[in-house]
């Protein structure tokens, strides 16, 4: 059986924001949350979307992350990025969803399969969860994720919109 995926900040935010957290579930019945990802969203206060999506979406679980290797220190990501790819790292076929570039890198560099919040998007196109693509990454847009129109073109081309 597939490992669950893990997750940090930015997806599930953007993601909570928009009302589309429930298109994780397309990657796992579980969606793991490294402690230090929590902390950094119980941060943003109660009256927060993210920081109620996690403690009412019995689907997210928070776990601790292990001791950060000094190959993924050695990025100087953040507590977020570090617990997520150190999670993914020590659990081999743990796929991480992460937005942040440096983070991304770090995981191609390290063999950790990745997916941002727009592939994540794209799957539940793909997969006939949602007709249309566009839409919702309008409204990721607006919610504050930077795409550039460029990123988002090529996106939709790839699911034929």
């Amino acid at each position: 059986m597939a490992e669950p995926p893990v997750i940090n900040a930015s997806p599930l935010i953007f993601l909570s924001r928009s009302s589309f957290l429930d298109l994780l579930q397309l990657l796992g019945e579980e969606v793991l949350v490294p402690s230090a990802v929590a902390v950094e969203i119980q941060q943003r206060g109660t009256e927060d979307p993210t920081v109620a999506a996690l403690s009412q979406t019995n689907w997210l679980t928070v776990v601790e992350a292990p001791a950060t290797p000094e190959i993924i220190q050695s990025w100087d990501l953040g507590k977020g990025e570090s617990s997520v790819l150190t999670w993914a790292y020590t659990h081999p076929g743990t796929e991480a969803i992460m937005n942040d570039l440096a983070a991304r890198r770090c995981a191609a560099v390290l063999g950790i399969p990745v997916r941002g919040t727009l592939g994540i998007v794209l799957t539940a196109k793909q997969r006939g969860k949602i007709t249309m693509a566009r839409p919702i990454i309008e409204n990721l847009r607006s919610s504050g994720m930077y795409l550039s129109d460029r990123a988002i073109n090529q996106a939709l081309a790839l699911v034929g919109e």
